[in-house]
């Protein structure tokens, strides 16, 4: 062997890990968000977890990522630890699919279907299967496939690499004078799992023994330690994963690797026994790639039918091992963690949990904030507040999130969900800063015994009603992301529109007339702008959901199209709200008559009418000048 072969051997490996690479991003991407459905569904029992373990690690064929992704979801409050127990497990016996598939290499036969089944003669067709698909497929979906095959490929030529740059090593007296050592269990142990923390991926691993197998020179005494060590140094990446997490999350890569340190104890003692005291004669014999996907399977197996009745003492043992603090049980949950980026599918579900929460909290906020004026109540005013905080502190964070979740590798439905949650977020969160106007307006009226007239307020109950519904109609829509729902909701922001126009009407003429007190007109001028405000984000969000079903957010235009009569169904949907919230039978006030009016008493009436609508304007300026200003700072002015 020389200075060529080891490059070959390294350039081999780099391969292996990049096919590996490329398929298991990939093939994450494609389950997308499915995943955090079905952690939530199957942890209910022990053997659905173990399945869900498996099921996963091969659906994304990697052990360490599956953990990494439980680490995250038990850091944001997701999933407990207990959960967790079970799916490591399976995700143990999951990870040597791939030993059984590089297994394949060592196929011997003259038959032309049986010598297909080997992976250098199966993959350039893999290979050029996935390069049709990605150059001739029209769906993204297709693409995909076709990269994951192209990843396979690239994987399995790895293989081949190695295994050739490897077998002159049968021919060196310095190659099995290292064999040598190899032979002392405990040895190779240590250089599994070193050999496996460098690179991180106990396949990989595992894929360069079976290569070295190939060469003849490597018996099942020497494999079995370098098997053992091999899943003990594949816990790396999520220890590594554990830096900066709360040290209930922390206690996850500790269970995993105390699962393999214990099942390795067991596997150890009972090989001392079988070797060295039974002196079983076929640790001396020679182990091909094949028997290491044996050992590697039946390791694990062993270890999870061993472990899987003490999954509780394993929690109690990781218990002690990362006991937490006083601190940490007061330090607040982690809203989003970066781990899940690794699996942007999964981020995409957890952003949207947050996003219906936001959701949720401005509708509460906003009803709560109208219920004010009704009966009003310090405590609510002062939850008023909270929820509000609460709005801020979940948009900054989801802002932040969303923003590096879009940088990733996203599926089309991953990708429209994100682009739809950072249209949505901003529009909730000031539905929540109106909820606060409205509480401010609330107080102002309480602190100094204000109220509406009769007329006003049965006027207002009407557009409190509408209000209710178009909240929630919203919120349900983008919680289930019905674009059927959300379809009614611009209807009803126009009958909202005309209603508060009505009222503000129909106030002049009842301060004009003297009937309601000039101090008001401010207070209901910001109350009815408030509430204008809030069907205009409502319609914003559904408006959104609508654009993300046809894939495209010109919103502008969609919104031009609906008001210019184009659409039928918006014309009947507007009808039925309009029919559905009329203001009552509105008279117009008479002015009331002085006795003792003199010749002038005309001129004297125009005077005062003149004075009645200066006052009526001076109470509309400061509003008008809010609204030009709030309209500058959104850009639209």
């Amino acid at each position: 062997m020389n200075i060529y072969n080891l490059f070959a051997l390294c350039g081999g490996l780099a391969f292996f890990l990049f096919g590996m690479n490329v398929m298991s991003n990939y093939l994450e991407k494609m389950a997308g968000g499915r995943l955090e459905s079905i952690l939530k569904k199957m942890t209910s029992s022990k053997w659905k977890s173990l399945v869900l373990g498996a099921v996963v690690t091969i659906a994304i064929q990697s052990s360490s990522a599956l953990t990494v992704m439980l680490v995250g979801l038990v850091n944001s409050g997701i999933m407990e630890i207990e959960q967790t127990v079970c799916v490591i497990m399976g995700s143990d016996f999951g990870t040597t699919l791939t030993a059984w598939i590089l297994s394949l290499s060592g196929i011997q036969s003259d038959n032309f279907f049986i010598s297909m089944l080997k992976p250098e003669n199966f993959s350039p067709i893999v290979a050029l299967v996935g390069v049709i698909m990605i150059m001739a497929g029209k769906s993204q979906k297709k693409k995909d496939i076709g990269t994951i095959l192209c990843g396979f490929a690239v994987l399995m030529y790895g293989m081949t690499i190695m295994s050739n740059a490897v077998s002159p090593l049968a021919e060196m007296p310095q190659f099995q004078k290292i064999l040598i050592a190899f032979d002392n269990p405990i040895i190779g142990v240590l250089i599994g799992t070193a050999f496996t923390g460098i690179i991180q991926s106990s396949a990989a691993s595992i894929g360069v023994l079976q290569a070295l197998s190939l060469t003849g020179s490597i018996s099942v005494g020497m494999a079995i330690p370098l098997v053992m060590g091999a899943n003990i140094g594949t816990c790396v990446t999520a220890i590594l994963s554990g830096i900066g997490v709360s040290r209930k999350a922390k206690r996850v890569p500790a269970i995993h690797i105390g699962i393999k340190i214990i099942g390795t104890v067991v596997w150890l003692v009972l090989y001392f026994i079988l070797r060295y005291l039974v002196r079983m004669p076929f640790f001396e014999s020679t182990i091909s790639s094949l028997g290491i996907a044996v050992f590697h399977s039946v390791f694990n197996v062993g270890t999870i039918l061993f472990l899987l009745p003490f999954s509780g003492k394993l929690v109690a043992m990781a218990e002690k091992l990362v006991p937490l603090r006083e601190e940490d049980e007061q330090s607040p949950q982690v809203l989003l963690d970066e781990r899940l980026l690794l699996s942007p599918g999964l981020a995409v579900r957890q952003c949207r949990e947050k996003t219906r929460e936001m959701a949720s909290l401005a509708r509460d906020s906003f009803h709560q904030a109208m219920t004010l004026f009704e009966e009003y109540s310090q405590e609510s005013a002062e939850k008023i507040s909270v929820m509000e905080e609460r709005l801020d502190y979940l948009e900054d964070e989801l802002d932040t999130f969303l923003i590096r979740l879009s940088s990733r590798e996203l599926a089309d439905d991953d990708n429209n969900a994100v682009s739809e949650m950072l249209h949505s977020i901003n529009d909730f969160e000031r539905i929540g800063d109106h909820a606060i106007n409205m509480t401010k307006l609330a107080q102002e009226m309480h602190a100094k015994k204000l109220k509406f007239s009769a007329e006003a307020e049965a006027e207002l109950v009407v557009l409190r009603n509408a209000l209710e519904e178009i909240l929630i109609m919203t919120v349900d829509s983008f919680a289930r992301d019905d674009d059927t729902e959300a379809d009614k909701v611009e209807p009803l922001e126009e009958v909202i529109d005309d209603l508060t126009k009505e009222i503000k009407n129909h106030h002049v003429d009842r301060l004009q007339a003297g009937i309601c007190r000039p101090e008001l007109g401010i207070l209901l001028t910001d109350y009815l702008t408030n509430c204008e405000r809030v069907s205009d984000h409502c319609s914003n969000v559904a408006v959104c959901i609508i654009q993300t079903r046809n894939s495209s957010f010109e919103t502008h235009s969609y919104l031009n199209e609906l008001k210019n009569g184009n659409e039928p169904e918006f014309v009947d949907e507007f009808e039925s709200f309009r029919e559905k919230y009329q203001l009552p039978a509105y008279v117009p006030p008479k002015k009331k008559k002085k006795k003792g009016v003199d010749k002038d008493s005309g001129k004297g009436d125009r005077k005062k009418k003149k004075i009645q609508e200066k006052s009526a304007v001076s109470a509309a300026e400061p509003v008008a000048r809010k609204e030009k200003a709030a309209l500058k700072k959104q850009g639209i002015l």
